[in-house]
């Protein structure tokens, strides 16, 4: 655990921990960072090693996702057009994270500006699953979960926009929690769609999650939609006796591996062991939730990444050509092929005569999704469900189909629409794959979410497994 873990790094030597794991990324096949900062990571270790500093995460290295800004670290979004672009500024939460004494060690690789499943649409190539180097490590955050699976960082960031930390937290056995929406700051997070991503951590224990949460989570004046944060670690280990636990049946049945199901349900049967009921519950709009969230997102991004232009950062061009050429043809050079996919289909969406029958129509539904969730709520305090309907998938398996992609979101995306909080953790194993749990909370109750994925982790070994592949 991290608290541990800045113990012996106060009684050691923070240097050589970092320098270990550097030595780890440089010979790994994971291909889980994109950019180290090494010399400036060093150095703060050898400042750290001489006059340890005070903070909840002292001389703790920390790997951040390719879309967060970083002050003088390459930030790309693991995309060409953004090749070369070093932000002048740190996002809110790295101002954080340095404010309490980590370490940026660098950054992970990612699905091309968070747009994917399985972090195979990257201009730095695929990032490899620690449990099984064939097969995807998840997205679009894949980078970061891979990085801490593989022991490549004691902790990381990643961002949310329709499962993209609890997907590759659940691929690779690790805890994702996905905050309310609103809850962390989103300065200094590149947009692809603003309504439905939020920062979250990726680390080994729900413990560290609601450590990192402590440091994140709050109010910052940059970020107009950000709000009061609460207190996530002094109830952590009050149990879960009493607890009403909802389990949509919407969740369950047809598109589910059967291995994934039947580790759910032995999860459910452990909650109920630690003093916990549960009662099926429906959230009928489920149905409706994937077809929403592709047009919300996807109008989003196309309206978002306009501003990508290569004229005023990242890739450029020197030839003597007009506006409109230059425009065009650093857009078609510089984004790849799914980004082009989502820019075009959002633009369609938006267009005269289709917004009302998409954009709008999408809004509505938004609506209805969160409603269910709403009156579910009334009934139960948490719900639990699988993450994902599968494990991890091969490299190259579904990269050529884009639906079946899609797909794989059906049981994420509704929580982004929603905007409640939402955590992945290891619940059981199909062959050697992990399979997540997701715990679903109400708006702002990070601090039960977590108490009852701590209650469900204290009672399992799932956490303590580590992958043999690296």
């Amino acid at each position: 655990m991290l608290t541990q873990l800045k113990d012996q790094l106060v009684a050691g030597s923070s240097e050589e921990y970092l320098q270990k794991l550097f030595d780890k990324i440089e010979h790994s096949s994971l291909n889980a960072f994109t950019t180290l900062a090494k010399d400036s990571a060093l150095a703060r270790a050898r400042e750290f090693d001489r006059k340890p500093w005070q903070g909840l995460l002292a001389g703790i290295p920390i790997a951040i996702k390719e879309c967060i800004s970083t002050q003088g670290i390459e930030t790309t979004c693991s995309s060409k057009i953004l090749k070369g672009y070093v932000p002048p500024y740190d996002a809110h939460v790295v101002e954080r994270l340095k404010a309490e004494g980590a370490i940026v060690m660098g950054k992970t690789n990612m699905d091309e500006f968070a747009m994917g499943t399985s972090t195979e649409t990257s201009c730095f190539g695929p990032t490899r699953n620690p449990w099984d180097l064939g097969t995807v490590p998840g997205g679009s955050s894949g980078g970061s979960a891979a990085a801490v699976a593989g022991g490549e960082a004691p902790c990381a960031l990643g961002s949310d926009t329709g499962g993209s930390v609890r997907c590759p937290a659940s691929f690779c056995g690790i805890v994702g929690l996905k905050p309310t929406y609103g809850l962390v700051s989103r300065y200094g997070l590149i947009a692809y769609a603003n309504s439905l991503e939020q920062i979250g951590p990726l680390t080994n224990t729900v413990e560290d999650t609601a450590l990192l949460m402590e440091i994140i989570a709050g109010h910052d004046w940059r970020d107009t939609t950000s709000a009061e944060k609460g207190s996530y670690i002094p109830g952590l280990k009050n149990g879960i006796r009493g607890l009403k636990i909802g389990i949509p049946k919407e969740y369950f049945g047809e598109g589910v591996d059967k291995k994934v199901e039947k580790a759910i349900w032995d999860a459910i049967s452990t909650l109920e062991s630690l003093g916990a009921a549960w009662k099926e519950v429906s959230l009928p709009h489920t149905r409706y939730a994937l077809a929403a969230y592709y047009v919300i997102a996807m109008s989003e991004a196309s309206s978002n990444l306009a501003r990508f232009d290569g004229l005023r950062y990242g890739l450029r061009k020197d030839e003597d050509q007009d506006w409109h050429t230059t425009y065009s043809e650093i857009r078609a050079e510089g984004f790849g092929p799914e980004v082009k996919r989502r820019i075009l289909l959002g633009t369609y969406a938006l267009s005269a005569g289709y917004y009302g029958r998409y954009y709008l129509k999408a809004l509505k539904v938004r609506t209805l999704i969160k409603d269910d969730f709403l009156r579910a709520f009334n009934d139960v305090d948490i719900i639990a469900g699988p993450t994902m309907p599968i494990p991890a998938f091969r490299i190259g398996e579904r990269i050529n189909d884009p639906l079946s992609l899609y797909l794989a979101d059906v049981f994420t995306v509704p929580i982004n629409l929603a905007g409640v909080p939402a955590v992945s953790l290891p619940c059981g194993f199909s062959g050697r794959l992990p399979i997540g749990l997701q715990l679903i909370g109400k708006h702002f109750q990070e601090d039960l979410l977590l108490r009852a994925a701590h209650a469900f982790e204290e009672a399992t070994p799932f956490h303590l497994k580590r992958p043999e592949a690296v």
